[in-house]
């Protein structure tokens, strides 16, 4: 794992860090602490990473200048705040978890277990974030039909026929995105709502039809799954 932690207060990062390391062990690639949002964000673009521990709040600075910018990334950001009230926009914007100030290490271990997990989160995601031309734009869930693995990254299909590149790989958004989406295939995430139709080909090969008319494959193991879901 390579960690970054941007937290003003020098204490409280002491105490992240050495949670972080108790936590992660030997699996520990890289542990960094950035007090200052410019840096940080320089950081960012000039470094890989899988995870950035965020506080909101840094010396008077609005995080979620950060956080819109990090949610766009391959990584996945865990937001550490005492301002609880940000916590539901947190989860809007696309955070893994949202651990308020004061933690133990226990509520840190919980949130680090989510990276790992495919648990569907409580919490509903309202945008994502990609990046277009060096911008970042917040594109509403709503519009999101389906998604579509490419590697390290996926494509998002919209509603008005666009497509948009995420920098997040499948598994990763599988981990953000709520139970209205469904993993059909290995290679692809749909919004069950927007099913028209499930069929079955010769070869007994699974798809799905959208009501847009897009034809997807179903993995041989989702399709009952997917049905009783469906219906």
């Amino acid at each position: 794992m390579r960690i970054l932690i941007v937290e003003d207060e020098s204490r409280i990062a002491k105490r992240i860090e050495r949670m972080t390391r108790d936590i992660f062990g030997n699996t520990l690639q890289s542990l960094t602490h950035i007090n200052t949002l410019q840096e940080a964000l320089t950081f960012i673009d000039n470094n890989s990473l899988d995870l950035v521990l965020l506080d909101l709040n840094l010396n008077g600075e609005d995080g979620f200048g950060l956080l819109t910018t990090a949610v766009s990334r391959s990584f996945h950001t865990i937001v550490i705040s005492a301002y609880k009230d940000q916590a539901i926009t947190a989860f809007e914007y696309g955070v893994l978890d949202f651990v308020p100030k004061p933690f133990n290490k226990e509520r840190l271990e919980q949130a680090f277990n989510r990276t790992i997990t495919t648990e569907k989160p409580e919490a509903q995601i309202r945008y994502l974030a990609v990046k277009n031309r060096h911008k970042i734009q917040l594109i509403p869930i709503e519009e999101v039909h389906y998604i579509k693995g490419a590697g390290a990254y996926t494509e998002l299909f919209l509603a008005d026929g666009s497509k948009e590149l995420h920098d997040k790989s499948l598994e990763k958004l599988e981990q953000l995105l709520s139970p209205s989406f469904e993993r059909i295939h290995k290679s692809y995430l749909v919004k069950i709502s927007e099913i028209g139709e499930i069929t079955v080909a010769s070869g007994s090969k699974y798809n799905v039809e959208l009501k847009n008319g897009a034809l997807l494959p179903i993995g041989r193991t989702k399709y009952k799954d997917l049905k009783a879901k469906w219906h």
